[in-house]
């Protein structure tokens, strides 16, 4: 069986780096994505320039000698932008928000359902979405919850539109995670007390987010393309 050669994006920490850890376990070839490159098996690509995506597929189909078979859109930004900043300042930052967490994925996406409908090989694609992408989030979090709420939309045509071709979508959406960026907000929204939203009783760890993740791009069977598996300790049942 040919080793397959997967696309994560944000993988220098947390859950992409979990995610990226995990799939090589599994002997898989993973060519990872950040903002700045930590080492060799990294391209960099900063997803706040419009294109960034381009370049980051074009480098890494040449890495990968022209095939890729499974992509993990996981890049994310997570920061507040208050209503009652300035004008410019929540434009700026709904923006960013949505070209990093939605439209770099859109983009990715999109060169990689044709790079396998060209080669007739079928592929995988696993979104990192968010609970907020069901429920909303904090007034200071629109853009994110916006972000993600697109993406499960973004996953859902995905999988209906290509599963005939054997392109197949599958999207993870957590709660709480235990990741810098998780942090900041738990802080923010009174750190401990914010628990007690979450019956499991304690947040998600990377490495539970990247299981899940990595059985949708190498494992899960093809019909359950179009899933959407949810892991937030019960703290947001559908």
């Amino acid at each position: 069986m040919q080793t397959p050669t997967i696309l994560v994006t944000g993988s220098s920490r947390g859950i992409g780096a979990a995610i990226a850890m995990q799939l090589r376990d599994r002997g898989a070839r993973v060519i990872g994505q950040a903002t700045r490159a930590a080492d060799a098996d990294t391209i960099a690509a900063d997803f706040c320039e419009p294109g960034a995506p381009d370049l980051l597929w074009h480098e890494a189909m040449e890495r990968a000698g022209g095939r890729i078979d499974a992509l993990v859109n996981n890049a994310g930004l997570f920061t507040a932008n208050p209503l009652d900043g300035s004008d410019i300042a929540w434009l700026d930052g709904w923006e960013d928000t949505l070209r990093i967490n939605l439209t770099a994925a859109a983009q990715l996406s999109r060169f990689a359902v044709r790079h396998w409908q060209e080669g007739r090989t079928g592929g995988r694609i696993v979104h990192v979405a968010s609970r907020a992408g069901h429920r909303g989030d904090s007034p200071a979090h629109w853009h994110y919850a916006a972000a993600k709420g697109g993406m499960l939309a973004l996953h859902k045509t995905i999988a209906r539109a290509y599963a005939a071709e054997g392109i197949l979508s599958f999207a993870v959406a957590p709660g709480f995670t235990d990741t810098a960026m998780a942090g900041d907000y738990l802080a923010s929204r009174g750190g401990p007390g914010l628990l007690a939203d979450i019956p499991l009783g304690r947040v998600a760890e990377p490495q539970e987010i990247a299981a899940i993740a990595t059985f949708c791009a190498l494992d899960a069977p093809a019909s359950m393309t179009g899933t959407t598996i949810d892991a937030n300790g019960a703290s947001y049942v559908r």
